[in-house]
This record gives C-alpha cells, structure tokens and sequence, in this order.
C-alpha cells in the first residue's frame, strides 16, 4: 500500500531567504537568554503562585522591577524576579 505524501514548496529569492534566516536567529537567540520583559503570568509560573492578588502584593512591596506601560499593561524585569527567587532559596 503506497502512502501519498501531498508537499508544498515555497520559493524565494535569495535576499529574503538570507532575511528569513537572519530573523529565524534572533528570535531563536531570544528565547534562550529569554526576554529581559515578561508578562504577569509568566512571573506567576515563575514563581508557582495562582492568584493575582498574590502578585500585585509582591509588586506593592518592591519585591521586582517593573515597567507599567499603560493602567492595565504591566511587564516584570526577568532578571530581578530571577534574582527574587533566588534570594528565596533555602540552602
């Protein structure tokens, strides 16, 4: 019994693949350092915590940075909520 396979091929020009390749790198670049931004709910897997009340307590006390671009638009310095986990860490 054969098995067809349907394919599809996409053709470009070698300037866009160059550009496709190029932009392939840096997003892949910034998922293993990880972004220096993240979102609320990134900082309550982060952290294992469920409620959001939780986490606005966390932000009122300083525990991270963060940058409230608009009222309900808030984002987290990665590194700092790195540097809050660790500082929480039992030897």
């Amino acid at each position: 019994m054969e098995t067809k396979i349907n394919a599809q091929f996409i053709c470009l020009e070698e300037p866009a693949f160059f550009e496709l390749i190029d932009a392939l790198y840096e997003r892949i670049k910034g998922k293993e350092k990880g972004d220096k931004w993240i979102t609320g709910d990134e900082v309550m897997r982060m952290l294992n915590i469920s409620s959001p009340a939780t986490l606005q307590k966390l932000r009122d006390t300083d525990a991270f940075r963060i940058s409230q671009l608009s009222r309900k638009l808030i984002m987290y310095d990665r590194e700092s909520v790195e540097k809050y986990i660790e500082k929480h860490t039992r030897k």
